[in-house]
This record gives structure tokens, C-alpha cells and sequence, in this order.
């Protein structure tokens, strides 16, 4: 069966341009989808499962990053995940970190040597995992750990780091210490701050407020969710294996994903 391979970019020439260029670089290729978004790559690549996919960077909604995370949560338990490639127009993400098997990247406007590099690569991975010399598993772990450096890179110096919140309570500002604060949760258009005793809204996007919290005191354990290490009181897994957290001083279940579930293993 030949491998199949699904396009998300939300620039249709872009898209057509890499899809002529994976033609002619890999024949065998069958490029099942094309789509112009993060939440549709998501939802095809669920339903089709592809061999490899190439995700951009910057798209409407998700971003390529935010949407291989969502999809690596809600791959299902023991299916080999896809080879992935980013495909970029800026030059801070054409880092070491995509050079691994699990991960690699491509730079707009995409130049048939270097996609023929990555093609290479991408029927090595394929070849291997055939073969049964690299598991599903490995490969799948690997995604992961280069999926977590690449999300977290861009933290600002501790000199830069938030000190203080400040949300809008009526017609004041109510300033929120940062160590009060137990967890941030992105909620629709807004982010949740919850303390022991009070739950407050703030319009700045979680994405934002992420490089400018110490990641030893605050711990990223979902996309839209980051909770105080030391506010953690217990870990809990459901029937399916889903990971969830209890916190001291507040009622809220709050849930982990896969990608970060390798923060909570017994010591």
C-alpha cells in the first residue's frame, strides 16, 4: 500500500505548490487531503490517518504547533502517529529541534533539495516502522518530547516575569499577586485565574501569559491549561486513562493531556 500524506496550509498556492513538489520528489505519495486550518487538520487527520503530515506554522485558529499537540492527545492508544513536517515562512523555527527523525520542516517557498532531504527522511521513518526497528511507540515519544520544546521555547527573563494580575472586577482593577494564583485556564475568549478563594477573567490569551511565568513554579499540563507545581494535590485516571488534577484550594477538576502526562509519574 503506498503511504498517504495530508496537507494543512491556509495559503491554497502555497498548498498546490507542495503538493506538485511532493509529486514530483515522491510519486508513490497519495495526498489524501488538503486543508486551510489547524481544528480541520485535526478532524481529517483523525478520520484519514495518514502516513506523514505537513502542517504550516502560522494558521487560522490553531496554529500547526497547537494543532499536532491536540491531535498527538487525541490519537488513539497504539496506532502508529504520523511522520510530521512543519512548513514555515520564519526563520526561528528552522531550529535543531526538527532535526530528528520524528520531526522535520520545511521553509516557504519549499525548494525541491530540500524536500528532497526530507523525503528521504520521512520513507526512512516509514521504512523502519514497516520493517518493525522502530515501534510506533518510539517514534510516537519522540513527536511528543520535540512537540513540548518547541511549545514551550521564548521564555522571558525571570526580570521580565509576571509579578502581578491584573483583572477587571466591575468598574476596578483588582491586582492579583502571581503567588496567589493557583492555575490559568483558557476558557472561550477569555482565560480563568483561579485562587483559593476567587475566580477571575482576564482577556490576555494564555499564549501570551505563558512565557512570562517561571516554568518550575507554573507547569503546562494541557493546551489551554496551566497549574502551580505546588498547588497540585492529587493526580487522578479515569477508565479510559485520561489524566485529571485535584487542587489544594479549589474545587475545579482540571484535565492533563498526553503530552504532558511524562510530568506525573510516581518517583
Amino acid at each position: 500500500m503506498n503511504p498517504s500524506a495530508l496537507i494543512a496550509e491556509d495559503e491554497p498556492l502555497l498548498a498546490q505548490a507542495l503538493a506538485a513538489e511532493l509529486t514530483r520528489a515522491w510519486p508513490q505519495l497519495q495526498l489524501v487531503a488538503t486543508v486551510g486550518d489547524g481544528a480541520s487538520a485535526v478532524t481529517r487527520a483523525l478520520e484519514l490517518r495518514p502516513d506523514v503530515l505537513f502542517f504550516d506554522i502560522r494558521m487560522p485558529g490553531l496554529s500547526g504547533l497547537e494543532a499536532a499537540a491536540e491531535l498527538a492527545d487525541a490519537w488513539p492508544e497504539g496506532a502508529p502517529f504520523p511522520a510530521l513536517v512543519f512548513v514555515t515562512a520564519y526563520d526561528q523555527y528552522a531550529v535543531q529541534a526538527f532535526e530528528a527523525p520524528a520531526v522535520d520542516y520545511e521553509h516557504k517557498p519549499v525548494k525541491a533539495t530540500r524536500l528532497a532531504k526530507t523525503v528521504a527522511k520521512l520513507q526512512d521513518v516509514l521504512t523502519r516502522r514497516g520493517q518493525g526497528t522502530q515501534t510506533g511507540a518510539d517514534g510516537f515519544d519522540t513527536t511528543l518530547a520535540q512537540l513540548r520544546h518547541l511549545l514551550g521555547a521564548g521564555q522571558v527573563p525571570a526580570a521580565q516575569r509576571l509579578k502581578v494580575i491584573q483583572a477587571s472586577v466591575g468598574s476596578a482593577i483588582r491586582m492579583v499577586p502571581i503567588d496567589e494564583v493557583l492555575a490559568f485556564e483558557a476558557a472561550d475568549k477569555y482565560v480563568r485565574v483561579l485562587t483559593a478563594g476567587h475566580e477571575y477573567l482576564i482577556r490576555t490569551p494564555l499564549k501570551e501569559l505563558l512565557p512570562q511565568l517561571d516554568d518550575a513554579v507554573f507547569w503546562q499540563v494541557h493546551r489551554g491549561t496551566v497549574v502551580r507545581a505546588e498547588a497540585i494535590d492529587s493526580v487522578l485516571r479515569d477508565e479510559a486513562g485520561k489524566l485529571s488534577l485535584a487542587l489544594r484550594g479549589h474545587p475545579d477538576k482540571l484535565p492533563v493531556s498526553r503530552l504532558y502526562a511524562h510530568l506525573f509519574k510516581p518517583m
